[in-house]
Protein backbone atom coordinates (compact mmCIF):
# COMPACT_ATOMS: atom_id res chain seq x y z
CA UNK A 1 0.00 0.00 0.00
CA UNK A 2 1.27 3.73 -1.37
CA UNK A 3 -0.26 6.33 0.96
CA UNK A 4 0.55 9.82 -0.04
CA UNK A 5 -0.36 12.88 3.17
CA UNK A 6 -1.33 16.12 2.64
CA UNK A 7 -1.82 18.71 5.05
CA UNK A 8 0.08 21.90 5.69
CA UNK A 9 1.08 20.67 9.50
CA UNK A 10 4.68 19.05 8.64
CA UNK A 11 5.11 17.66 12.72
CA UNK A 12 1.94 15.50 12.45
CA UNK A 13 2.22 14.18 9.08
CA UNK A 14 5.51 13.73 9.29
CA UNK A 15 5.22 11.70 12.74
CA UNK A 16 2.66 9.45 11.26
CA UNK A 17 4.29 8.74 8.12
CA UNK A 18 7.43 7.46 9.81
CA UNK A 19 4.83 5.35 12.32
CA UNK A 20 3.88 3.63 9.51
CA UNK A 21 7.00 3.33 8.12
CA UNK A 22 8.01 1.10 11.12
CA UNK A 23 5.10 -1.04 9.74
CA UNK A 24 6.81 -1.25 6.45
CA UNK A 25 3.74 1.02 4.83
CA UNK A 26 5.35 3.31 1.95
CA UNK A 27 4.26 6.59 3.44
CA UNK A 28 4.86 9.66 1.72
CA UNK A 29 4.18 13.47 2.96
CA UNK A 30 3.99 17.01 1.41
CA UNK A 31 2.73 19.93 2.82
CA UNK A 32 1.88 21.88 -0.20
CA UNK A 33 -1.16 21.14 -2.25
CA UNK A 34 1.13 21.92 -5.50
CA UNK A 35 4.11 19.40 -4.16
CA UNK A 36 1.26 17.02 -3.93
CA UNK A 37 -0.04 17.96 -7.79
CA UNK A 38 4.01 16.93 -8.70
CA UNK A 39 3.89 13.96 -7.25
CA UNK A 40 0.87 12.25 -7.81
CA UNK A 41 2.28 13.30 -11.61
CA UNK A 42 5.50 10.77 -10.99
CA UNK A 43 4.32 8.12 -8.70
CA UNK A 44 1.31 6.10 -8.04
CA UNK A 45 -0.28 5.82 -4.98
CA UNK A 46 -3.25 3.66 -3.59
CA UNK A 47 -4.49 6.48 -1.27
CA UNK A 48 -4.43 10.54 -0.66
CA UNK A 49 -4.62 11.28 2.83
CA UNK A 50 -6.02 14.97 2.41
CA UNK A 51 -6.39 17.79 4.99
CA UNK A 52 -9.36 19.69 4.53
CA UNK A 53 -8.14 22.98 5.37
CA UNK A 54 -4.83 24.61 3.95
CA UNK A 55 -3.89 27.43 2.62
CA UNK A 56 -5.00 28.54 -0.52
CA UNK A 57 -7.26 25.52 -1.34
CA UNK A 58 -9.62 22.72 0.38
CA UNK A 59 -8.85 19.31 0.48
CA UNK A 60 -12.06 18.64 -1.44
CA UNK A 61 -10.88 21.22 -4.10
CA UNK A 62 -7.44 19.18 -4.42
CA UNK A 63 -9.07 16.10 -4.71
CA UNK A 64 -11.26 17.20 -8.18
CA UNK A 65 -7.29 18.35 -9.46
CA UNK A 66 -5.77 15.27 -8.56
CA UNK A 67 -8.44 13.03 -9.65
CA UNK A 68 -7.93 14.33 -13.63
CA UNK A 69 -4.20 13.14 -13.07
CA UNK A 70 -5.17 9.40 -11.50
CA UNK A 71 -8.90 8.55 -11.67
CA UNK A 72 -8.22 5.54 -9.61
CA UNK A 73 -6.62 7.01 -6.38
CA UNK A 74 -8.67 6.70 -3.50
CA UNK A 75 -9.16 9.16 -0.64
CA UNK A 76 -9.49 9.80 2.99
CA UNK A 77 -10.11 13.47 4.12
CA UNK A 78 -8.47 14.66 7.39
CA UNK A 79 -9.52 17.82 9.83
CA UNK A 80 -9.13 19.13 13.36
CA UNK A 81 -12.08 21.82 12.65
CA UNK A 82 -15.41 21.79 13.08
CA UNK A 83 -17.63 19.48 14.20
CA UNK A 84 -17.65 15.60 13.06
CA UNK A 85 -21.49 15.95 11.98
CA UNK A 86 -20.63 19.13 9.11
CA UNK A 87 -16.98 17.11 8.41
CA UNK A 88 -19.15 13.97 7.38
CA UNK A 89 -21.52 15.61 5.59
CA UNK A 90 -18.64 17.40 3.76
CA UNK A 91 -17.01 14.15 3.45
CA UNK A 92 -20.46 12.65 2.28
CA UNK A 93 -20.96 15.06 -0.52
CA UNK A 94 -17.14 15.37 -2.35
CA UNK A 95 -18.50 11.43 -2.30
CA UNK A 96 -16.23 10.14 -0.37
CA UNK A 97 -17.07 7.78 3.38
CA UNK A 98 -14.05 7.54 4.75
CA UNK A 99 -12.80 10.37 7.30
CA UNK A 100 -10.12 10.79 10.31
CA UNK A 101 -10.23 13.42 12.59
CA UNK A 102 -7.21 14.84 14.47
CA UNK A 103 -5.50 14.09 16.50
CA UNK A 104 -5.27 10.85 14.41
CA UNK A 105 -5.24 7.62 15.90
CA UNK A 106 -2.73 5.03 14.10
CA UNK A 107 -4.88 2.18 14.83
CA UNK A 108 -7.98 3.74 13.07
CA UNK A 109 -6.10 4.99 10.11
CA UNK A 110 -4.82 1.14 9.15
CA UNK A 111 -7.97 0.20 9.98
CA UNK A 112 -9.65 2.82 6.98
CA UNK A 113 -6.70 2.48 4.82
CA UNK A 114 -7.20 -1.58 4.73
CA UNK A 115 -11.51 -1.02 4.29
CA UNK A 116 -10.83 1.11 1.26
CA UNK A 117 -7.78 -1.56 -0.13
CA UNK A 118 -10.50 -3.54 -0.60
CA UNK A 119 -12.82 -2.08 -1.92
Amino acid sequence: MKLLFIDDEEELISTIAERLEFREIDADWVTNPEKAVDMIKKKKYDIAIVDVKMPGTSGFELKKRLEEIDPDLKYVFMTGHGSEHNFKKGCCEAGERYYLLKPVNIEYLLEVTNQLMKE
